[in-house]
């Protein structure tokens, strides 16, 4: 599965195209990412099937597995036996041979995470706030980084690779929303978060879109394995979205496709307003405030929400028929395997909501249209920070445009 991202620069920037070749040194980089990209897809392969698979000569892919095995980058398993022959010797990533930190800057919390190269999660922090300032994040970063690399050995922080952040665009936009002071709205607007981790750290710091980075998690770890394409809804304080096609992540021109927190939708009271509006965590908070609950078990127990009472139901029946309203618009444009839901939220209110989603759509005007599986996400909370961690490892080991191997029979 390939992905296509913005990695580092401003938001929607491509990095210079992978070489293809027009060097020696370039045809033997291309053709390790070639050989890792691989791997990675299929989780272990013997050196005849890469072979195989990708059209490259018996005696290259020897050659680049054997570098890549010094590198640390793959490691070899337990030979298999076929009916005739010699035993193939499968290869598989080595967890051990690159780290990365991934960051998710949310509205109400912050999380940081240790992933290792084989794409398991070593370590996480998880830091709830009102709203944070840029020093206060700042402050939270730096005490979280150097719990997560304390955990690693002194050869393993040799291999972390880089730190991946995911949050929204102008975060500044949202602040009076959240109810943020007009100082730190003010400070957000003029802060360079990118660059002040630069200046701390000495990786690379790319940056993603955070809902742009919870569909490339679940491209990449969950259910974008056997997807080709999808459309994606995130459940966060916000209410965001992304989309896959062709095995991609898709940003368009200015990173924004997939902003399906901005689709159209229409209100109780007839009011044309934005999905975000009514469908997000936010306006769940808002109506617990207003019956005189307390909201904070949202954001400080993501694992369940005890005392949401009716609000919830009310929330659930509402924000359903909007976003399966949205889903069926956007269907009418990419035609789409199916539709994905996710979101920061207790695993039962997951599968609640799409299940009221599923249900929802009965009552949607779909003529025209084909079926559409509504299917639930697979990564949950951690799917910001995961795809946040994952830009430094794709950035230097893997492919990270649609790569065409020989279908594996």
């Amino acid at each position: 599965m390939a992905i296509e991202w913005a990695t580092n620069g401003t938001p929607g920037e491509r990095r210079p195209e992978l070489s293809r070749g027009t060097t020696q040194s370039g045809v033997r980089l291309y053709n390790e990412r070639l050989i890792l990209s691989l791997v990675r897809l299929h989780g272990r392969l013997p050196k005849a099937e890469m072979a195989r698979l990708t059209g490259l000569s018996a005696q290259t892919v020897s050659v680049i597995v054997r570098q890549l095995e010094a590198d640390g980058l793959l490691k070899r398993r337990t030979p298999q036996r076929g009916k005739v022959g010699q035993p193939l010797v499968p290869f598989e990533l080595d967890p051990d041979g690159a780290f990365s930190i991934g960051l998710k800057v949310g509205r109400r919390s912050g999380d940081l995470m240790l992933l290792d190269l084989a794409g398991n999660v070593r370590h996480t922090i998880h830091r709830p706030y009102n709203f944070p300032s840029p020093g206060e994040l700042i402050a939270f970063v730096t005490s979280g980084v150097d719990e997560l690399v304390s955990t690693l050995g002194v050869r393993q922080r040799e291999r972390i690779s880089g730190l991946g952040i995911a949050a929204p665009f102008e975060l500044w936009n949202w602040a009076e929303d959240v109810g943020a002071p007009p100082d730190v709205l003010t400070a957000w607007k003029d802060f360079d978060l990118q660059a002040e981790l630069a200046q701390l750290f000495g990786w690379p710091i790319h940056f993603c879109n955070d809902a742009s980075a919870a569909c490339a998690a679940e491209l990449l770890f969950g259910l974008g394995r056997d997807l080709p394409d999808f459309a994606y809804f995130y459940l966060g304080y916000f209410i965001g979205g992304g989309i896959v096609l062709n095995g991609s992540l898709y940003l368009g021109k200015h990173g924004n496709a997939g902003a399906l927190a901005s689709f159209p939708v229409t209100s109780a009271d007839g009011r044309s307003q934005q999905l975000v509006h009514s469908t997000s965590l936010a306006a769940l908070e808002r109506d617990i405030l207003r019956e005189g609950g307390d909201p904070e078990f949202l954001w400080r127990d993501p694992g369940e929400w005890r005392g949401a009472g009716q609000a919830l139901e009310r929330w659930l029946s509402r924000a359903a028929l909007e976003v399966a309203t949205a889903a069926a618009g956007a269907m009418a444009v990419l035609d789409c395997s199916a539709v994905v839901i996710d979101g920061a939220v207790p695993l039962a209110v997951r599968s609640r909501f799409t299940r009221a989603v599923q249900d929802a759509l009965h009552g949607v005007d779909r003529q025209g249209l084909a079926d559409f599986p509504v299917l639930e996400g697979t990564i949950g909370a951690d799917a910001r920070a995961l795809g946040a961690a994952s830009l430094p490892l794709f950035d230097n080991f893997i492919i990270n445009r649609n790569v065409l191997f020989k279908e594996k029979t």
